[in-house]
């Protein structure tokens, strides 16, 4: 377990992560937008219509920017996507299937996941992706399980096939693990660190709850329901809040945890979160801006929840 590490880097994290930028909560009384309340925990807000409808850009290293319509786009993980929703690597696929550039790939069952084997020539592709309103930074989350939003800036960039590889690597190992654990999402440790306690969950059996039906297929799991599967077993109590906007991002259009037993997020204090592979914990890879319940997780090694003030 990585407690200690994570608490030395907390001062670090609370310095330069833009994960919050919310406005005070108002009291109860006045949050006419409770849509769901069982056992404590309490569901703010509904779902927008969140299908992506703005022209959009992609910049791919060595030939330039192209433009695309994400109405015209189709994915190809069915399995995962509601119709009208798409990944950043679909959108290759779009530019593959237009002729705008060339394009070999395969499906890997045992990583869940499609691999560019070459793109006009060259091969050892990978990303960097960001949501309106954040920046750039590195990111090992697969590129076919990566929703698409408006306002999103895109770049295709080469990567050293050591590093893929050892992104491939923790893909290897999660698949493994849900296999050996007949095809559930068990995460070995849960962490919540709040303003005055951390708790530690092990071996968590996650339960999807299907918080994201617009986007995702009956089923899905993504980290958020982590929170919500403790909850709903009764080990925590918590507080969810639709955002459509926050600060200098116009498009976030997500739910977020507003609370954990306690620890109620006001004005710039929070909590946020990670997930993955302790090889990429933090802002090795771990630590984006994907909003939790839109990160799709296959059997990550820890799902990481912690209040920061920024």
């Amino acid at each position: 377990m990585k407690t200690l590490i994570v608490f030395a880097a907390i001062i670090f994290i609370a310095t330069f992560s833009g994960c919050i930028e919310r406005q005070d909560t108002p009291p109860d009384s006045v949050r006419p937008d409770l849509i769901s309340e069982e056992n404590g925990n309490r569901i703010f807000g509904n779902v927008s219509d969140t299908a992506a409808v703005s022209p959009g850009e992609i910049w791919i290293q060595g030939l330039g920017t192209f433009t695309f319509n994400p109405e015209e786009i189709k994915t190809v993980r069915e399995d995962i996507f509601q119709e009208g929703y798409f990944s950043i690597f679909d959108i290759l696929v779009h530019l593959e299937d237009t002729e705008q550039i060339e394009l070999d790939y395969y499906f890997d069952p045992d990583m869940n996941t499609y691999v560019i084997v070459d793109l006009n020539g060259h091969d050892n592709w990978w990303y960097d992706a960001r949501y309106d309103g954040g920046w750039r930074e590195r990111s090992v989350f697969r590129m076919d399980h990566y929703p698409y939003k408006d306002n999103m800036s895109l770049r295709i960039v080469r990567e050293s096939s050591s590093r893929l590889e050892s992104i491939y690597e923790t893909y290897r190992d999660e698949i493994i693990r849900k296999e050996e654990n007949d095809g559930k999402v068990i995460v070995p440790e849960v962490i919540i660190t709040g303003t005055q306690e951390t708790l530690v969950f092990e071996n968590v059996e996650v339960k999807a709850h299907d918080l994201r039906s617009d986007m995702f297929q009956p089923g899905v799991i993504t980290a958020i329901d982590t929170i919500l599967t403790l909850g709903e077993e009764g080990k925590i109590s918590y507080d969810l809040r639709w955002y459509e906007s926050i600060g200098s991002a116009d498009v976030v259009q997500s739910y977020w945890v507003e609370r954990i037993n306690h620890d109620q997020s006001h004005l710039r204090c929070g909590f946020v979160y990670e997930a993955g592979d302790w090889n990429f914990e933090l802002f090795r890879g771990n630590h984006n801006h994907i909003p939790s319940d839109i990160r799709v997780i296959n059997s990550p090694e820890y799902v990481m929840y912690f209040w920061i003030c920024i």
